[in-house]
């Protein structure tokens, strides 16, 4: 039976009111608590299904391994560095931010640094207030002429380059994702180049990376010591992708002539930090998501994130998850049940753990992709073997850590217009190889063919599955032992063996009801009987 609970909500840090609303709309009533002690956020969040956060609260493992029911945790922002991803997926839980809602405002302050920068804003504010008034020692530059280089090219890096361009800049950028082709190709009017490149030749330099095992101290001594001599450093993305005490050097040397941070390493940064004390660099308190527009944008866009997962499933800007939008999903929901069953069949037909699986998908499902259908296909294989949770989060992870090596494949050929699903699974003692297919006729999603033998199967009931000698009166036999135990079969599919020299053959018997352990034991015991399993589907 479907669990009527209703889903339990935190909100663990401040966001604007159209959150609640959104949330009530959507006939939600979370819990707001903000400010708690980690002590605090462990016991609060402990029967909650979602934990709402901007920047403040940390969702460290010891919340997400003491929160039995959570589901799902969202970033009112983009950048979650507060909340433990690895955690989180090993759990199940859904990590999701929102992309679009501060990016405006973020490349804004980019440029209104990099501003400041090039004319001595802040020093000049500085003066004027403690009556000195001395123009010849804020001697400026234009930016306009200037090569301005974007360092990230996501939805942040590429408003900066178009604002850069406005501003009659020459914009060039790096980002490892993009082929490095020239102008005008994956970023209109943006030269693509490697950061070594980028650094030697751009007046401006502004960074907008996440923090990732390959982005930590992206700007390193090595780096600052090839950037071009008086260059300019804008750092608004976040605390890490930057090292400090190598700006600080490059800095005393005269290798730069000015950084502006938004964000630091340690937040807020300490009362002695070097940095602090210097008139050519301008520091602001990771402002970049701080305008009355994009807090109304990112709180909306997580309540409705969160209510639509909660309530219909679907996880929009998931960061260890796929997500549909509803339409294609209700599309597609046959065939995930398909792949599902079928890692379910394969998962109790094979005699030990799995050692590789090739997972082909064709026909027209292929135009969702085959990554939403493999990880149905592992949940299904993975919740026969373990006693903690599996779900599209953790199963890639549950899968590694078990050896399970699956490989991928889609072609648009196949047997049947809508498409198929096609396995074949080794074993990692003995290396049998076992095959199973599907497919799907309408909604109905059907087994086609198990170790070769075509089959329609549907999807429904306990399937006891046997191979024996193909002899007389065997399927009678089977059923009188199954009559005596009062258990009805639904249907019944048979075909050949191929395996050895013996005439052999497979059955394959849907049953109404599970059929008593000794049901099972008798029909072992007949004399034709070489196998026999009951699969659960």
């Amino acid at each position: 039976m479907k669990d009527q609970r209703q889903p339990r909500i935190l909100i663990a840090d401040e966001l604007a009111p159209v959150a609640m609303e959104v949330f009530r709309r959507r006939g939600l009533e979370p819990e707001v608590r903000t400010g708690l002690s980690p002590d605090a956020l462990i016991e609060a969040a402990r029967e909650v299904d979602a934990i709402v956060v901007r920047s403040a609260s940390k969702i460290t493992r010891q919340v997400i391994e003491n929160a039995t029911h959570l589901r799902v945790i969202g970033r009112a922002g983009i950048g979650v560095d507060n909340i433990d991803i690895h955690a989180a997926t090993e759990h199940g839980v859904v990590v999701m931010n929102t992309p679009h809602g501060n990016a405006t405002t973020t490349a804004e302050l980019a440029v209104a640094l990099m501003l400041g920068l090039a004319r001595h804003l802040p020093q000049a504010d500085r003066m004027v207030r403690s009556g000195v008034w001395k123009k010849k020692r804020l001697m400026g530059t234009e930016v306009a002429g200037k090569t301005l280089g974007v360092i990230g090219l996501g939805r942040i890096g590429r408003l900066v380059a178009e604002r850069g361009r406005g501003l009659g800049m020459k914009v060039c950028g790096h980002d490892p994702y993009l082929e490095v082709e020239g102008v005008g190709t994956a970023v209109p009017g943006v030269e693509l180049l490697e950061l070594e490149t980028l650094l030697e030749r751009a007046d401006f330099v502004s960074l907008h990376v996440p923090l990732t095992d390959s982005t930590r101290n992206l700007i390193s001594w090595k780096r600052l010591a090839n950037i071009k001599e008086g260059a300019r450093l804008i750092h608004v993305s976040r605390g890490g992708v930057v090292d400090e005490e190598a700006v600080l050097d490059a800095l005393n040397s005269g290798r730069l002539a000015g950084a502006a941070f938004d964000v630091f390493c340690e937040e807020p940064p300490p009362k002695d930090h070097p940095l602090l004390q210097r008139d050519d660099v301008l520091l602001t308190p990771h402002l970049g998501a701080s305008s009355e527009e994009a807090q109304l944008r990112v709180a909306s866009d997580i309540a409705e994130e969160i209510s639509t997962f909660l309530l219909e499933g679907v996880a929009e800007n998931a960061l260890n998850a796929p997500s549909l939008p509803a339409d294609a999903l209700q599309e597609l929901a046959p065939f995930l049940l398909l792949a599902e069953k079928l890692g379910s069949f394969l998962a109790q037909k094979i005699d030990g753990p799995m050692r590789k699986v090739e997972f082909e998908v064709a026909g027209e499902v292929t135009r969702f992709g085959v990554d939403h259908l493999r990880l149905a296909f592992l949940v299904g294989c993975l919740r026969h073997s373990l006693d903690t949770p599996v779900n599209f989060v953790n199963a890639p992870t549950l899968a590694r850590e078990r050896g399970i090596l699956i490989l991928e494949n889609s072609q648009e050929e196949a047997n049947y217009r809508q498409g198929e699903i096609r396995v074949r699974a080794s074993e990692r003692t003995g290396g049998k190889i076992h095959s199973i297919r599907g497919a799907v006729f309408g909604r109905d999603p059907r087994i086609t063919a198990i170790e070769n033998v075509h089959l329609d199967l549907p999807l429904r009931g306990p399937l006891l599955a046997t191979r024996h000698r193909d002899l007389p009166g065997v399927l009678g036999a089977i059923g009188q032992v199954l009559g005596r135990h009062q258990v009805n079969i639904r249907r019944l599919e048979l075909g050949p063996s191929r395996e050895g020299s013996e005439e052999l053959a497979y059955g394959f018997l849907t049953l109404y009801s599970d059929p008593p352990q000794e049901a099972v034991a008798e029909v072992a015991q007949l004399e034709a009987i070489e196998q026999v399993q009951l699969i659960r589907l």
